[in-house]
């Protein structure tokens, strides 16, 4: 059983990273965690630079801050060129592909999610959750039911199904990643195919 972990959700303002954080959050209180979340933006709220940092553990946390990640999620080349030293040898990478294409080495799962949130959902701002799906069968942190649940009771109701349907995705293509490379190396969906019009300056969210 998971007593401790680090995690780094990184990227840029706007893509929806404080929301992940507080899921990670209420998953892991409602399995009985001590946790605790920090979050820091950069000079721009839409656009600059984002990072969220959850600690789960058993005992009471004694230090607020991150030093060893078992987990980052890197939504920008610029924030996975910053932060992978960061990540333990065993730790685990989750990449969006559709702005990183230079991998650091290490267990690296790297998937164009904003470019499928826009194919598959209109809406560069699901990245968020198919990559939190994604992490949820990479990293089995909790039981499947909890993360949906967390996932239900953080966005809004009327955004329920989609963002559901988003972290399904999510979870499948993890799933997969987890059956088809068990070995430590990094892994890639797509890596060359070009970012949509929409996609080239920054996010496009909805």
């Amino acid at each position: 059983m998971m007593r401790y972990a680090e995690i780094r959700l990184s990227g840029s303002g706007g893509q929806g990273l404080g929301l992940a954080g507080r899921i990670i959050a209420e998953a892991a209180i409602t399995e009985d965690y001590n946790v605790c979340q920090t979050q820091s933006y950069g000079p721009e709220a839409r656009g600059g630079s984002s990072r969220t940092d959850i600690i789960i553990s058993r005992d009471e946390i004694l230090f607020p801050n991150c030093r060893e990640l078992d987990l980052l999620l890197a939504m920008n080349q610029e924030s996975c060129t910053m932060y992978s030293p960061d990540v333990k040898d065993d730790g685990i990478i989750v990449v969006d592909s559709t702005f990183v294409d230079q991998l650091p080495t290490g267990n690296v799962y790297s998937f164009p999610l904003t470019t499928e949130a826009v194919a598959r959902f209109k809406n560069a701002l699901m990245a968020n959750m198919i990559a939190m799906g994604m992490m949820s069968s990479l990293v089995p942190f909790f039981k499947a039911d909890t993360w949906r649940k967390a996932v239900s009771v953080m966005v809004p109701a009327r955004f329920r199904d989609l963002n559901l349907e988003a972290f399904d995705l999510g979870a499948l293509t993890g799933g997969e990643l987890v059956k088809s490379h068990a070995v430590k190396k990094p892994v890639a969906f797509d890596r060359k195919q070009p970012v949509p019009e929409c996609l080239r300056k920054k996010p496009h969210h909805s």
